[in-house]
C-alpha cells in the first residue's frame, strides 16, 4: 500500500491531476500544499507537464516543478532522461530539457483520462 505524501503541487498541475490530491491545504504562491497519493507517478507528471509548452533550463524545471528536495528532483529528472521522456542537451553554458514524443504520450495518457468515453472494448477471438 502506497503512503500518502505532503508536498507542494504547482496549481495548474493540481487542477489537471486532481485525483491525485487527496486533501488541499494552503495556497502560497502558484502552489499548493497537498496530501498526494502516488507520489512518484505526481512527480514524474510534475516534470513532463512544465516541459509540454516549452523547453527549460534545469533551474527554471526545477524551481516550477515545486519539487522541493534536490535529490529527488535529479532522480526524477534521471528516470525522464533515461526513459527517453525527456531531452538533454548542452546550449553553451546552459543544459536545456525539452518533453519528447514518448513523454507527451506518457503527460497524455494521464491528461486524457477524463476526456475518454467509457466504451466497451471489442475482443477478438
Amino acid at each position: 500500500m502506497m503512503r500518502a505524501r505532503l508536498t507542494y503541487v504547482p496549481l495548474e498541475v493540481a487542477d489537471q491531476f486532481e485525483d491525485f490530491i487527496i486533501r488541499r491545504d494552503e495556497q502560497i504562491l502558484d502552489a499548493v500544499k497537498a496530501k498526494t497519493r502516488d507520489y512518484s507517478t505526481l512527480s514524474l507528471l510534475k516534470l513532463l507537464y512544465q516541459l509540454r509548452g516549452n523547453p527549460m533550463t534545469f533551474s527554471n524545471l526545477y524551481s516550477k516543478s515545486k519539487i522541493r528536495m534536490k535529490k529527488s528532483f535529479l532522480n526524477y529528472l534521471h528516470l525522464c532522461v533515461d526513459y527517453n521522456f525527456v531531452r538533454k542537451e548542452s546550449v553553451g553554458s546552459n543544459v536545456i530539457y525539452s518533453i519528447t514524443d514518448k513523454g507527451r504520450v506518457m503527460l497524455s495518457l494521464f491528461m486524457d483520462k477524463n476526456n475518454i468515453p467509457n466504451q466497451e472494448i471489442p475482443i477478438k477471438n
